[in-house]
């Protein structure tokens, strides 16, 4: 059977996933080519009639990805358990949430009370494979693939303009901002293990002009102030350039360009007009300047994210969303290998968690999502707060070749918590179970790539989409099937 791919794939890339492929190779016999296949394309857009692809596709208009790089401890913050040997029980007391017969910590308060406008992920799970470090995981978590060269300890090489690009470089590049507005914003630090930074966190193969724009400001890991002094010169005009006068000059660019046929042929696929037209709309509108203005907050809406770089972070996320990009990435301030807030806890656990990482967690995650449910915007806006893997069931033991203290657990990427909620996603439900020492998986297991393929549908993006490497390779977006139990 002849199948044309409609308007549902249009903005797909190129528009063309694994689907689509098989079925124009089957139709060959009918003189269908793969060349024909965009002019079948762009012929069946208009079609009204376009049936979509399944519960929660497209709902997302934007994405906001909390990412807890370090590894939370799962047991030690929302997935507690009864009646386990003390080197596996938490140190901490459960709390019964808004969700009947299901506990978090007493380390999530205010989570506790707006589960029920999310839903829990209990058993996000993989298999190592050198995966049992950071910096390979986080690659993994965000690119839905790993990379050839990885040490036995999981130690990858820097970021490569070979990568693969990281989530939000698709949907950047797939779905483009409506408004003229920073497509994607990447705060208020890099990804990084060690020396290794920025690996998983670039539109790699798709080129410098889908990288995020970031917001890196002094010293964000260990000043709970420094987004009061962030700096955004450069979306703002010179003193001297008044709005008028900018269009004036592209007004003079158009009149010069319009006379110069050839120059305008030979960059036409650059697609130089729209780019030029993207960037000086994202200037003269003055839309993202507006959106980074943190202190025309109410004072109480700010003290209630937290007065600290990660709560000030998810603050500006919202007004992000609210003013139009598409994605935004909030990376938790401190990296793995490092002390305090860091949720690599090897050592320390009981008193960094209860005293630093937990409360900003707590207070910024469940401000977030509730201020998106008042204002309308949750709806529209996916929420997606996980790591690159949870903490050992047993404290003081190695399964990852690192030491570790008696009030310590280590990487443990087999079974741990992460939280969806937004655009098109189950409210008020627990997704999947772990076993009774949250070692394993016993239903509903979700895997990062699966965690991805959904981001992507929920956004309005096959996740079989073929894309091309810089060797100009066909590759799927990602190799993970849509969680549909997620989807509402």
């Amino acid at each position: 059977m002849l199948v044309i791919p409609g308007a549902a794939a249009k903005s797909d890339c190129d528009g063309v996933t694994r689907r689509d492929l098989l079925r124009v190779g089957g139709s060959s016999v009918l003189g269908v080519t793969l060349g024909g296949l965009f002019n079948l394309q762009a012929a069946s857009a208009n079609n009204k009639g376009e049936v979509g692809n399944g519960p929660g596709f497209g709902k997302a208009k934007s994405v906001i990805f909390i990412y807890l790089q370090g590894g939370p401890s799962h047991l030690d913050l929302w997935d507690p358990k009864d009646n386990v040997p003390d080197k596996v029980k938490s140190v901490f007391k459960h709390q019964q949430t808004v969700l009947p017969g299901t506990h978090v910590t007493e380390l999530m308060p205010k989570l506790s009370k707006v589960l029920d406008r999310t839903t829990l992920m209990r058993a996000v799970s993989y298999t190592p494979y050198g995966l049992f470090n950071h910096t390979a995981a986080i690659y993994q978590m965000h690119t839905g693939y790993t990379t050839d060269k990885v040490s036995a300890s999981g130690q990858l090489e820097p970021p490569s303009p070979k990568d693969f690009p990281t989530l939000g470089s698709n949907i950047i590049k797939m779905k483009p901002p409506t408004v003229p507005m920073l497509p994607f914003v990447m705060m208020p630090r890099p990804l990084q293990e060690s020396n290794v930074v920025g690996k998983g966190g670039s539109a790699g193969f798709l080129g410098k002009g889908y990288d995020p724009y970031t917001l890196y400001p002094q010293n964000a890991d260990t000043d709970n102030t420094s987004m009061d002094r962030i700096r955004t010169d450069d979306l703002k005009l010179r003193e001297e350039l008044t709005p008028l006068r900018m269009e004036r000059r592209a007004t003079l660019r158009d009149t010069i360009s319009k006379g110069m046929p050839e120059i305008e042929a030979a960059v036409a696929k650059h697609d130089l007009n729209e780019y030029y037209g993207k960037a000086l709309g994202l200037v003269t509108s003055g839309r993202a300047k507006k959106a980074f203005e943190l202190a025309e907050e109410k004072p109480a809406v700010r003290e209630a994210y937290g007065k600290n770089t990660f709560g000030q972070c998810l603050l500006l996320a919202r007004r992000l969303v609210e003013a139009g990009t598409r994605f935004v990435e909030v990376v938790w301030p401190k990296v793995a290998n490092s002390d305090n807030h860091s949720w690599d806890v090897h050592a320390g656990l009981s008193g960094r968690m209860k005293n630093q990482a937990a409360p900003m967690l707590d207070a910024g995650l469940s401000t977030l999502i509730a201020d998106l449910d008042e204002r309308g915007l949750l709806k529209e806006t996916l929420v997606v707060c996980v790591g690159e893997f949870g903490r050992s069931p047993q404290r003081g033991v190695s399964t990852s070749g690192n030491q570790n203290q008696d009030d310590g657990r280590d990487h443990w990427p087999y079974c741990y918590t992460g939280v969806i909620a937004g655009a098109g996603i189950k409210r008020g439900f627990v997704h999947g179970k772990s076993d009774k020492t949250a070692s394993a998986p016993t239903e509903g297991a979700i895997h990062p790539t699966e965690l991805l393929a959904t981001i992507y549908h929920s956004v309005g993006i096959k996740p079989d989409t073929i894309v091309y490497n810089h060797l100009n390779q066909p590759r799927e977006l990602v190799k993970g099937e849509v969680v549909s139990g997620l989807l509402s």
